[in-house]
């Protein structure tokens, strides 16, 4: 340090710390006068006397200036948007109409169980009233009886068919029969 510029510097450096070192005297002795004046007195904040306040500002009467380049950045998001809603719903509908289907195959699955079981159901019926024992009873209740060997025809051949289409069944003579077995 034996150059001028050090030494000014150092000696700068005491004045300044020699102020530092009074002010630092006053805020002690000003602390220690307000503790004997009132002794719960709290020390002061740093920042203590500075005072913010809010001012009210009126903005109704200022205009928004149109900005070239939002335009086209909203458009550009405006783009984007529909095509991120294009590429999401394109994703998202097949899947629902392969779900749809599903359930439209399971309800038909289920109605062709249902016929199944409406259709077994009306054969076992069928077979119940076709059957031999319910029409030999339902025979004796109206009297009917079993036919005698002169009452059947036996029909052979397409023109017996033509024959047996045109006669009465309750009127067939023996010379008919008899021409029928001919035949």
């Amino acid at each position: 340090m034996a150059t001028w510029s050090g030494f000014f510097k150092q000696s700068s450096f005491k004045q300044s710390s020699f102020k530092q070192a009074d002010a630092m005297a006053s805020v002690d002795a000003r602390d220690a006068m307000r503790a004997q004046m009132d002794p719960f007195r709290l020390r002061s904040l740093p920042n203590d006397d500075i005072y913010f306040f809010a001012k009210r500002i009126d903005n109704s009467k200022v205009i928004r200036q149109a900005d070239p380049t939002a335009r086209e950045e909203m458009g550009s998001a405006m783009v984007a948007a529909v095509l991120l809603m294009v590429l999401a719903v394109s994703i998202i509908m097949p899947k629902a109409a392969w779900m749809l289907e599903g359930y439209k195959l399971e309800s038909l699955k289920q109605e062709h169980q249902t016929l199944l079981d409406q259709k077994r159901d009306l054969e076992v019926r069928e077979a119940r009233l076709l059957s031999p024992e319910r029409l030999a009873g339902l025979a004796k209740e109206i009297n009917l009886t079993t036919p005698g060997a002169d009452q059947i025809v036996h029909l052979e051949g397409p023109e017996a068919a033509a024959l047996a289409a045109n006669r009465a069944p309750a009127t067939v003579s023996a010379d008919s029969s008899a021409a029928a077995q001919n035949h």
